[in-house]
């Protein structure tokens, strides 16, 4: 479905040809630039996009099929982009991604979303609020784009660092640490790093290419060379936010292996006091044994005190043996 399309001149949304041939010679012809938006177009739907901008088919294929990694590929007449947005749902505690494809090419921006966590409206509401941002070309939207994905993924790693407190308080309370779901809650929170992991880590070498400090070579086509800073200080800010999903896969990790140890020494405690149990249970169950073998010739069976000083001998070795697991901590 085509959500949006227009044509910039100077900064300004115009109104511009329905055709997007006519729209994209009327843009280029003026020094503006053509920007369309879709959002999970179908193959039919996307045809016409295809064949009026030239589009690799391998760059479409991708753009149709979505769940790929976040990358930047360069063809002839286009570059190929792809963003992974997430969205942190604070009523599960869950973080989904979407995606966001960017063809960039001479004179043209085609964004394609799939999901809902993709911030392309408030993007094309802040350009057009910013005209002298806007006015740099499709290099500003690529640029909004990186900046409001790697931004929310500030908001992202804030949310979960204040989860993952929560978390770590629940462990290591009195109480809730022996809690049959913890050990599954923080699974699944490790789960939801994994997600979003998935979609900060790979994002790293394409935004080094459009900041030109990539290793294996210059600058990329269709990218004006003045907005490299702008794509350096969002690279600055993945960093920031890789370096957080790490600190924090490290940190659930350590308190998953901190809960298993207090499970163990849990069942370690318990164990002991059930052996305590057993063993002052085994005692005048002992005697009481050797008294019901019902032998006719057994010391003490005819003594009329004999029952009173039984269980009285039983009662002491109880509570000696109470006394002395109480001692070791058995009990």
């Amino acid at each position: 479905m085509i959500v949006d399309c227009a044509v910039y001149r100077d900064g300004h949304r115009t109104k511009g040809p329905e055709d997007f041939s006519d729209a994209l010679a009327e843009a280029r012809a003026a020094g503006g630039f053509v920007w369309i938006g879709l959002h999970e177009p179908t193959e039919k739907e996307f045809d016409h996009v295809t064949q009026e901008f030239g589009l690799h088919p391998l760059a479409v294929e991708d753009a149709l099929n979505a769940h790929q990694r976040p990358k930047l590929e360069v063809y002839d007449d286009s570059l190929f982009l792809v963003f992974k947005p997430v969205v942190y749902e604070p009523e599960s505690d869950a973080v989904s991604s979407g995606e966001v494809m960017v063809f960039l090419g001479d004179g043209f921006v085609v964004t394609v979303r799939h999901g809902e966590g993709a911030p392309l409206a408030a993007v094309r509401h802040r350009l057009e609020h910013e005209p002298q941002l806007l006015a740099k070309g499709p290099t500003a939207v690529v640029y909004a784009i990186a900046d409001a994905t790697v931004d929310h993924y500030l908001d992202v790693a804030t949310e979960l660092q204040t989860d993952l407190e929560e978390l770590e308080a629940e462990v290591f309370s009195p109480d809730g640490g022996g809690s049959r779901h913890t050990a599954s809650r923080i699974y699944r929170f490790k789960r939801q790093i994994l997600e979003f992991r998935r979609a900060t880590g790979p994002l790293g070498p394409p935004l080094t290419r459009l900041a030109g400090t990539s290793a294996s070579g210059p600058g990329v086509p269709f990218v004006d060379e003045r907005a490299r800073p702008f794509f350096r200080d969002v690279s600055d800010h993945l960093t920031r936010v890789n370096e957080s999903v790490e600190g924090l896969d490290r940190l659930v990790t350590d308190i998953l292996s901190a809960h298993l140890a207090q499970m163990s020494v849990r069942q370690n405690d318990d164990m002991r006091k059930i052996s305590a149990w057993a063993a002052m249970a085994a005692v005048p169950t002992m005697i009481a044994g050797i008294y019901g073998m019902n032998f006719e010739h057994m010391p003490e069976l005819r003594w009329v005190w004999s029952y009173p000083a039984v269980i009285a001998l039983m009662a002491g070795l109880e509570v000696l043996l109470y006394r002395l697991f109480k001692h070791r901590g058995w009990l």
